[in-house]
């Protein structure tokens, strides 16, 4: 059975800090924090705040707004959502150049598909030693159900190349973002205004 490490209503708008994967440490981040916030539309809104030595990092420079595989091979924010007990879930990749790619998967690591010509909104501002990247997901991306658990998580890669992996909460072994354990937030999601 999944432990979940927070419970909460939509409207709460809690940060939840990640954790570095204990494989990958990284000198030059601080830290990540994620808030996470809903709307009466059904728009689920994702905030993450990275602080740390930016100068250190590969931060990806703008683009134009676009869909892009292997994000995650980078730099890129994630949030996966599953409905209620699963298995199936989407994978949404945020990078900090305003791309972005989602994936829908029938259980774990199966099935991998979905292909969508209108993405999440991105902004993302860069001041001193803080990154923001803000993203909006819009109801008809998300899978159906009003208590959805999500996995909250980011790739950043260092100047060198390294990469280090983080998450709300790591399984046990190596970095998986797709690991039920890392489903680790649960949601109450508000009613659309239709």
């Amino acid at each position: 059975m999944l432990a979940l490490s927070a419970m909460a209503s939509i409207a709460d708008s809690v940060s939840h800090k990640l954790a570095c994967h204990p494989q990958t440490p990284s000198r030059s981040i601080r830290g990540i924090d994620v808030v996470v916030d809903g709307a009466a539309n059904g728009i689920l809104t994702v905030t993450f705040a990275l602080q740390g030595d930016l100068s250190a990092l590969r931060i990806p420079e703008s683009r134009p707004s676009r869909w892009a595989d292997k994000l995650w091979q980078h730099a890129c924010f994630e949030v996966f959502v599953m409905a209620g007990e699963g298995p199936g879930y989407r994978e949404f990749n945020f990078s900090p150049s305003g791309e972005w790619a989602v994936y829908a998967f029938r259980g774990y690591r199966v099935g991998m598909g979905l292909v969508v010509e209108q993405g999440p909104d991105i902004s993302v501002q860069r001041s001193g030693k803080r990154l923001d990247l803000e993203a909006q997901i819009p109801p008809e991306l998300l899978p159906q159900g009003r208590s959805p658990r999500l996995g909250l998580s980011a790739v950043v890669e260092a100047a060198d190349g390294g990469l280090s992996y983080w998450a709300l909460r790591h399984p046990p072994g190596r970095p998986d973002f797709h690991h039920m354990d890392a489903f680790a937030l649960q949601l109450e999601l508000p009613e659309c205004v239709t």
